[in-house]
């Protein structure tokens, strides 16, 4: 099977990008297997590709390459095809429409993956028809906004899948957009290298971006309440992001200097959670929870928020980890301090953990890839495919258009509402 990838920059650093790197590279044992970058801004990639993958990019912007297309006026501007809606869309301009247009017309493959929804209408609207077309969704459907939706809601019906990394939001999927086939994959994370944690360290660990969602001051009050208990205990954050300065005012606040450190992005994170013997992560939402999977994958249990969409499908909750409500600082203090506490729990659930994650060893999610894949090009070898695909494609479009005015209407009121708010306060 001859396999394409198209992201954005294989080249740099990132969720998406370390997941197709992750599952590029397990396909290749088998596969002919191509990521194609849209963009290049690096000598080599901040990952390290399996060397049976073809990495291949379109628009070089380093400046001492040959190649570069900084200067290129086309660039100019604005896309006509990558819709206005992602967020990367200034970025993408005429130049990239034609470089995508001109890949797509020969892509030498038999199943594209799209890994960003911009890219996936490029796939839908510029791909062959004689070619499996399937959109991944890194992040969740219900975090677009409600332009972007409506421009998948007319681009998506051309396309033969989309992949979720949940089941939550593979439902959603079904919901908002009906009529399209819709496949839940979680993302494969590699075991790591190191040996996993003996869960003896007193040190609980966080990773992630500094990001307001992530809800780390929530975590840093409920380790007030551990600390008053176990002050042998300490916290670990690793990650980098606009909320550093905050959290590091409310540590301070809270007289938490020498029990909480801010550690800064570390990379590869899987030794550091080898050093700790709990994770905690806070959030209010979750596309999918890679940073519960690596944890556990390490041999810790976790205390998670049971929040949208990831963390409900990977916990199991007194089994591998504790799930408890969002935004509840006295919840999640109770959860830290009953494995803190309990030696035999604690280890017990790390070791259940451990089993628990090789459901997302690479090679497991590599072979459900596969399976979606084959499928997919076995109903193109049947007969009708055509008509059935566009009987498919015109209800999608149909109950998509109906969902449209009603996602328009509820917009616009929740528009209005903000301003009338604005006005009163």
């Amino acid at each position: 099977m001859r396999i394409a990838f198209l992201i954005n920059n294989a080249y740099g650093l990132g969720g998406t990008i370390r997941t197709t790197c992750t599952l590029a590279g397990q396909l290749a044992a088998e596969h002919d297997v191509q990521v194609v970058s849209v963009f290049r801004d690096r000598d080599e990639p901040d990952f390290a590709y399996d060397p049976r993958v073809r990495l291949h990019p379109l628009a070089d912007l380093r400046a001492h390459s040959a190649d570069n297309v900084r200067d290129d006026p086309r660039r100019r501007v604005p896309s006509a095809v990558f819709p206005p809606g992602d967020r990367r869309h200034g970025e993408y301009s005429a130049l990239t429409d034609e470089l995508i247009g001109r890949w797509l017309a020969d892509p030498g493959a038999d199943v594209l993956v799209g890994t960003r929804p911009g890219l996936n209408v490029h796939l839908a609207r510029q791909a062959p028809r004689g070619v499996v077309r399937v959109a991944q969704e890194h992040l969740t459907l219900d975090t677009h906004s409600t332009r972007l939706v409506l421009a998948l809601r007319r681009a998506y019906p051309g396309l033969d899948a989309v992949t979720t990394t949940t089941e939550g939001d593979a439902a959603v999927y079904r919901r908002r957009l009906p009529g399209l086939r819709v496949t839940a994959v979680p993302n494969g994370v590699p075991a790591p290298a190191a040996p996993p944690s003996d869960r003896t360290a007193p040190v609980v660990v966080a990773a992630g971006r500094l990001a307001e969602a992530k809800r780390y001051d929530d975590l840093i009050r409920a380790f007030a309440v551990v600390r008053a208990a176990r002050p042998d205990w300490s916290l670990r954050l690793y990650g980098g992001g606009p909320q550093r300065a905050a959290l590091a005012a409310l540590v301070a606040e809270l007289g938490l200097d020498e029990h909480v450190t801010l550690a800064g992005p570390v990379t590869p994170l899987e030794p550091e959670l080898a050093r700790a013997s709990l994770l905690a992560a806070t959030s209010t939402m979750e596309s999918f929870g890679m940073t519960l999977v690596e944890a556990m994958r390490a041999g810790l249990p976790v205390v998670a928020t049971d929040c949208p969409l990831g963390p409900r499908e990977i916990v199991q909750d007194g089994v591998n980890g504790l799930l408890v409500p969002p935004r509840d600082v006295a919840a999640i203090a109770a959860a830290l301090l009953s494995l803190i506490e309990d030696d035999e729990r604690r280890a017990a659930m790390g070791r259940a953990a451990l089993e628990s994650s090789t459901a997302y060893d690479p090679a497991r999610i590599a072979a459900r890839h596969v399976r979606l894949f084959q499928a997919l090009l076995d109903d193109r070898a049947r007969p009708g495919f055509r008509a059935r695909a566009a009987l498919r494609a015109g209800v999608c479009r149909t109950l998509g258009a109906f969902l449209s005015v009603s996602d328009t209407a509820g917009a616009a009121l929740r528009k209005a509402a903000r301003r009338r708010q604005a006005t009163s306060g």
